[in-house]
């Protein structure tokens, strides 16, 4: 409740999140005299008084969770409020909604478990930086500093002809990774449909996680809003899993093209530059955003809700950054991850590290190869079914599904790499075939036969679970076990089918469709979007004030200028941080290789390995997430 003592607008219409009046209770300041009042004070004042003898009381905003208990067998509602103006510790918080609840409850026989943690109570004082956040502002205005002199020298000295370019002073340049952004190149041993299938599901991605932070905010019709929420077609919004399987998919093909077509080639495979090569694409934006959600986003803004989803999330970023640098941080629980939405690149990292060796055995010993890898999709598929069956999971966000659940879902199966193996390991058999049988001859009965079956497939994966997204629908183990072992493969069948019939020549307007070639730039700016989605989400999420009015999905959906600032960020971070150091891979590989003094024919075979090296350069790690 508010200052007034009146409960917000819509708690009987289901809006459970009950924000108050935040910026009236951090107004309040008063300063009081603690000195008992004489007849002689008018005599003794001055301006000189000692500030010991006054009292200040400030406004404090807390967040407070009230789960109410209900009689007999009834079901437990879980619920929250929040709680503003007050002025003693937050335990006092925490008995003064307990007590409130109890009372206008009384005769009911409800109850209510109430918690206020300290960390989710806001004070309003200004507070010197920390020597950290120093540091980390300092570090950005340096990284912007040297992009705004790069920019200078490259503009400067690319057209003298008198003077050679230093290609270093010119890896930061703002114009130069502007243009390379937009700029479309292809070559004959690009796999064009790659493009359209990360874009497709890097929407979906997009569209999934903002459905689910939708729910943090209020609704004055939350009620409406569930109900317009808990219909079959909402399955579209509900499967996020489903739509980061095909990255992985996309991962391990690309891996295998490129790794198939030097082994092809009889070059060398130097898989301590592969890795290396990699880390250097991947850890520098990734360690960039760290830096800012733990240091400079807490101190941006402020709001009801922004302890719970910045300042938390800061706070375990402090802790344990490291993990997420060593890519390791997907085996600590959600509870304990910095930047849960990175997960899935811990999960490609570790698949991509035993890759080589997979497509080693896999060339040595195509049959037996063939057979293990085989044997690793059925058993990981098996212990997707066993695992949600026996731990009650469910990879399917249902109507009424409960934190616990997802966590436990989260921590079992959707962030543990030899759980989603399967899609990675479809992956490596795709590159392998598309390099090794590289021009196959399909008759229209094949491919009308392919084309069927990869639609049946696409239908049974988004549709069949459409019954779980009912209102009316109640938890099945079953239900669950089959859509999480079955519907990643039926899902990435579809891609299979669509990258293998396009690659070999037979097109129609679904392969046109998935190679336009403009899906390009959202390559490029896909990882950046991967990871600035749910900090930008959950920076709208925690500084809202007011309840909203739902309307319909598609208007809450929708946010026009959420999406903008998300693919500004990509943008920014892409031309600091991603391109700056694509930029500086390339000028160590190119050096690698000016050092080796190979002769003409194996510099022609470099150029083919560059060109290789550059297609995985586009490689997307989970352009999604999580979630």
């Amino acid at each position: 409740h508010d200052s007034t003592g009146k409960l917000s607008s819509g708690i009987l219409n289901g809006n459970i999140n009950q924000h108050g009046d935040f910026d009236e209770c951090l107004s309040i300041r008063k300063r009081l005299s603690s000195k008992i009042p004489s007849l002689n004070d008018h005599d003794t004042a001055d301006e000189g008084n000692n500030d010991n003898e006054y009292d200040e009381i400030k406004g404090k905003y807390c967040l407070a969770y009230a789960q109410p208990i209900l009689p007999h067998k009834s079901k437990r509602l879980q619920t929250f409020f929040k709680l503003v103006q007050s002025h003693g510790p937050f335990k006092n918080v925490e008995y003064a909604v307990r007590e409130f609840l109890n009372n206008i409850t009384v005769s009911t026989g409800i109850t209510f478990n109430v918690r206020v943690e300290p960390q989710m109570c806001t004070y309003n004082e200004s507070k010197a930086w920390d020597r950290n956040t120093t540091w980390a502002v300092r570090f950005f205005i340096t990284i912007v500093s040297i992009s705004i002199l790069s920019t200078i020298y490259n503009r400067c000295t690319q057209n003298n002809a008198n003077e050679k370019q230093n290609e270093w002073l010119t890896v930061f340049a703002l114009d130069k990774n502007w243009k390379w952004i937009f700029d479309i190149k292809y070559t004959n041993d690009d796999v064009r449909t790659v493009h359209g299938i990360r874009f497709l599901n890097a929407v979906m991605l997009l569209l999934s996680h903002k459905s689910m932070a939708m729910f943090f905010n209020p609704y004055n019709n939350r009620t409406e809003m569930s109900e317009s929420l808990g219909r079959p077609w909402t399955v579209i919004g509900r499967a996020a899993s489903l739509y980061t399987d095909p990255f992985l998919l996309v991962s391990g093909m690309l891996t295998a093209y490129s790794l198939f077509g030097r082994l092809k080639k009889g070059q060398p495979v130097r898989l301590i530059n592969e890795y290396i090569s990699r880390l250097i694409r991947i850890v520098p934006p990734l360690a960039a955003l760290i830096l800012f959600c733990t240091y400079v986003l807490p101190i941006v803004d402020s709001g009801p809700q922004w302890n719970l989803v910045v300042g938390h999330h800061a706070t375990i970023c402090k802790q344990h950054w490291w993990r997420n640098l060593l890519f390791i941080h997907n085996y600590f629980g959600f509870s304990e991850m910095c930047l849960t939405h990175t997960h899935h690149l811990g999960i490609d990292t570790e698949l991509f590290a035993v890759a080589p060796i997979i497509i080693l055995l896999l060339w040595k010993w195509p049959r037996n190869g063939f057979i293990a890898l085989l044997t690793l999709c059925g058993l990981g598929t098996a212990a997707r079914y066993y695992t949600t069956v026996v731990n009650e999971l469910s990879n399917y966000i249902y109507f009424g599904t409960n934190i616990t659940r997802l966590f436990r879902t989260a921590d079992y199966m959707y962030s543990f790499p030899p759980m989603r193996s399967t899609v990675y390991i479809m992956g490596i058999f795709l590159g392998y075939i598309l390099r090794m049988y590289p021009k196959v001859t399909l008759s229209n009965t094949q491919l009308r036969l392919g084309w069927f079956a990869a639609l049946a497939c696409v239908v049974a994966s988004v549709l069949g679970p459409a019954p779980m997204g009912d209102i009316n629908y109640k938890y099945n183990s079953t239900h669950a076990a089959i859509y999480a072992a079955f519907a990643p493969i039926a899902w990435c069948l579809f891609f299979c089918w669509i990258v293998f019939v396009s690659h070999n020549g037979y097109k129609n307007r679904i392969t046109r469709f998935f190679s336009w070639r403009y899906y390009q730039i959202s390559t490029k700016l896909s990882y950046a979007i991967y990871l600035t989605q749910f900090p930008i989400y959950f920076y709208n999420v925690g500084r809202r004030r007011h309840a909203h009015h739902y309307y319909n999905f598609i208007s809450a959906i929708c946010d026009t200028n959420e999406y903008l600032c998300i693919f500004a960020a990509s943008i920014i971070l892409t031309l600091l941080f991603d391109a700056p150091f694509q930029n500086m891979k390339k000028l160590l590989l190119k050096r690698s290789r000016a050092t080796t003094g190979k002769d003409n024919s194996s510099n022609e075979s470099n150029l083919n390995s560059e060109t290789l090296a550059d297609i995985k350069l586009t490689k997307s790690l989970l352009n999604s997430h999580g979630d």
